[in-house]
C-alpha cells in the first residue's frame, strides 16, 4: 500500500514530514486538569432565600463600585421598594462618628414589560482620604442599615493590592458557593466582575424580580467593598417581541460606573486606576469596529496610561479572545482582530475575560501576524503580549462548559471545567501572585497558580 509514495521526491518527503512536525508542535499545549468536579447540574436557588431586609422601605441591594479614575471617590448604590425617600446617605471617617457627612442620590426607576423597579439611589461620595475605612448608613427609622468599605492606598508604582475576579455568577446553589468562598477569603479588596449578573432573563420575560434577589445575594461582599462592573451578553435584555427595544436597560438603571471620569461616552467602557493597576473595561456587545465611539475612546485611553505611575495594566471584557472549549469558541475573534494589535503595542499585562463557563489560563501569545492572503494565522508566544485568562465559572445554571477542545493548542496554558474565583495579589511594579481556587477546595488550596511578571518593568519569561 505504501509503494506509490515511496516515489515522493526527497524534497517533498521532507516539506510534508516539517509540516507534520510543526502541526505536532502547535497543538503541544499546557495541562488539562483531570479533576472530577460533581455531576449535579446547577439549580437557581429559590426567592424565598432572598427575603428583603427587615423594616418598612428598607434599603436593599446594596453595593459600591469606584466613583472618579483615581479611587479618592465611592459610588453606592441601593433600593428603597416602597418610597423615593429616604435619598441620603451618611458617612463617616472610621473613629470620627461626631463628624458625619450626607451625601444625597440620583433617584431613578423603570418599567420592563409587566415589572416595575424600586426606587434606585446612586450616591456619589467624593474627596475621601486614602487607605481609609469609612462607614455608611442607609435608610430611617427602624430601617437603617449600617455598612463599611476601605479606600484604596493613593494610586504609585509599587502599592500592594489584592483583586478579587469572578464572571457569570448567577444565582445558583454553586454560585453560593463561589461567592461565600471569595467571601471567606480575606485577601480580596475589590473584586473585578467580568459580566453576566443575575441571568435573569432565563425567566418568562426576563423576570426583573431576579434582578432585584441578585442584588440582596451579593450583598454581603459587595455593599463592603467595590466591584468594577463588566457589561456581558445576558445584560443585554433586548427583547423586540415583548416590545423592549433598549439594550442594557436593567444593567444600565442599577449598576452604574465613573464612565465620564476616563472621557468615555458609555457606562459600558471606561477606565480607573486603582492602587499600582489601570483597569480598562470593554464592551463585547457594543460596536467596536472602525471609528465607532468605543474604537475612538480606545485608541485615545492607551496614550493616557502611564506605566511609571500605574504599571500594571488589565483590561476586562465578557467575551474572551482565546478559547479553547467548544462553547462560544472563537466568539471573540473580531474584536481581537480589532484590538488586539493595540495591546501588544502597549505591553497589557492581563486580560480577563468571562461567558465560557470554565477556567483558562493562556501563555503569552499574539497573533498580530493574522493574514488571511499568507497564511500566518497561528497564535505564537509573544512577551510583549497580555495572559489571557477565562473566568466564566461563578456557578450559573447553564452549567459548566465542559467540551474542551482535543488535542490542546499550544496557546492554552491550563484548563478546568470546575466552578470558582481568582485572586491577583500585585506586590510592587515587577511581580504579582496570581491564584485560581475552585469552590470545592480551602481558600489554602490553589488549583492553578503563577508568578505574573510586569510586561513594561519586567518582561521575563514566567513558568507555571
Amino acid at each position: 500500500m505504501l509503494r506509490k509514495s515511496s516515489k515522493l521526491p526527497a524534497m517533498g518527503f521532507i516539506t510534508v514530514l516539517f509540516l507534520l512536525l510543526h502541526s505536532v508542535g502547535l497543538c503541544s499545549g499546557g495541562a488539562t486538569s483531570q479533576y472530577v468536579r460533581k455531576s449535579e447540574a446547577s439549580i437557581d436557588m429559590p426567592l424565598e432565600l432572598f427575603p428583603p431586609p427587615s423594616g418598612y422601605n428598607a434599603p436593599e441591594q446594596v453595593h459600591i463600585t469606584q466613583g472618579d479614575h483615581v479611587g479618592e471617590g465611592a459610588i453606592i448604590s441601593w433600593v428603597t421598594p416602597l418610597e423615593r425617600h429616604p435619598n441620603v446617605v451618611t458617612y463617616w471617617e472610621e473613629g470620627k462618628i461626631n463628624q458625619k457627612h450626607k451625601t444625597h442620590s440620583i433617584t431613578k426607576s423603570y418599567r420592563y414589560y409587566n415589572y416595575s423597579s424600586g426606587f434606585i439611589h446612586h450616591a456619589t461620595i467624593k474627596n475621601l482620604k486614602c487607605d481609609t475605612q469609612y462607614f455608611y448608613e442607609l435608610g430611617k427609622h427602624n430601617a437603617i442599615r449600617r455598612f463599611s468599605f476601605t479606600t484604596p492606598p493613593k494610586v504609585g508604582p509599587d502599592v500592594p493590592y489584592t483583586f478579587g475576579i469572578m464572571g457569570d455568577l448567577g444565582q445558583t446553589y454553586d454560585s453560593k458557593a463561589t461567592l461565600d468562598h471569595y467571601v471567606s477569603n480575606p485577601k480580596g479588596q475589590a473584586v473585578l466582575f467580568l459580566g453576566d449578573l443575575s441571568y435573569a432573563d432565563h425567566y418568562p420575560f426576563h423576570d426583573n424580580t431576579r434582578w432585584d434577589s441578585w442584588g440582596r445575594f451579593i450583598e454581603k461582599s459587595a455593599a463592603y467593598q467595590p466591584w468594577i462592573w463588566t457589561a456581558g451578553n445576558h445584560e443585554l435584555d433586548f427583547v423586540p417581541e415583548i416590545e423592549e427595544y433598549t439594550p442594557f436597560k436593567p444593567y444600565m438603571h442599577r449598576y452604574h460606573v465613573p464612565y465620564r471620569a476616563s472621557q468615555s461616552t458609555s457606562p459600558l467602557w471606561y477606565s480607573v486606576k486603582r492602587a499600582s493597576a489601570y483597569i480598562i473595561v470593554l464592551s463585547s456587545y457594543s460596536a467596536y469596529g472602525k471609528y465607532t465611539p468605543q474604537y475612538t475612546w480606545l485608541q485615545q485611553e492607551f496614550p493616557k496610561v502611564n506605566r511609571a505611575e500605574t504599571p500594571w495594566l488589565i483590561v476586562l471584557v465578557h467575551s474572551p479572545w482565546y478559547n479553547s472549549n467548544n462553547h462560544h469558541f472563537m466568539e471573540g475573534e473580531s474584536m481581537r482582530v480589532m484590538f488586539e494589535p493595540w495591546f501588544v503595542e502597549n505591553k497589557v499585562d492581563l486580560v480577563f475575560a468571562g461567558h465560557v463557563h470554565c477556567y483558562e489560563r493562556s501563555e503569552r501569545i499574539s497573533n498580530v501576524k493574522y493574514n488571511i492572503t499568507n497564511g500566518l494565522s497561528t497564535p505564537v508566544k509573544d512577551p510583549s503580549a497580555p495572559v489571557y485568562l477565562t473566568i466564566g465559572d461563578g456557578g450559573n445554571s447553564e452549567g459548566l462548559a465542559d467540551s474542551f477542545t482535543y488535542p490542546q493548542p499550544s496557546y492554552s496554558a491550563y484548563r478546568e471545567a470546575s466552578f470558582g474565583h481568582a485572586t491577583l495579589e500585585i506586590k510592587n511594579r515587577t511581580h504579582a501572585y496570581y491564584a485560581w481556587h475552585r469552590n470545592q477546595d480551602s481558600n489554602a488550596v490553589t488549583a492553578d497558580s503563577i508568578w505574573f511578571y510586569n510586561r513594561y518593568w519586567y518582561p521575563n519569561e514566567e513558568s507555571s
